[in-house]
């Protein structure tokens, strides 16, 4: 199950990546797919096993735009695995960066980062003018 996540990414759902290697995992986009438990057990499965399997540092970069209902619960399971991992003694860090004209989705990273005890960067974007 080492293998690398390269999910492309569509109207609805976020491009994810994953590289083994260097313990990171990124996710761009919106997610607003028609399943996304489908989408996001992918996502869980390999951060479950890397969690499992490897004691190096685990980094997630996301850029997600936009985020429905289910995706939201699929990521706060996403964030739940990183703080079981970090409270056991793993480096895990966030950073998550969005457009300073998105006011929505920074609050809601933030209302992410409330329940984490690890490093969870919340990051505005260069916006070209």
């Amino acid at each position: 199950m080492t293998t690398d996540l390269n999910i492309p990414g569509s109207q609805s759902t976020p491009a994810i990546r994953s590289d083994w290697q260097a313990g990171l995992l990124t996710m761009q986009g919106d997610s607003y797919p028609e399943n996304s438990y489908e989408l996001f057990d992918q996502v869980i499965g390999w951060v479950e096993y890397f969690i499992g399997h490897e004691s190096r540092p685990l980094s997630l970069e996301l850029e997600l735009v936009y985020l429905n209902t289910s995706s939201v619960k699929a990521m706060m399971d996403i964030f739940d695995l990183l703080e079981e991992a970090h409270l056991g003694g793993r480096e895990i860090s966030v950073t998550w960066r969005y457009d300073p004209r998105n006011e929505r989705i920074a609050e809601l990273a933030d209302e992410f980062r409330e329940d984490c005890t690890f490093p969870f960067a919340i990051t505005p974007t260069r916006v070209e003018t």
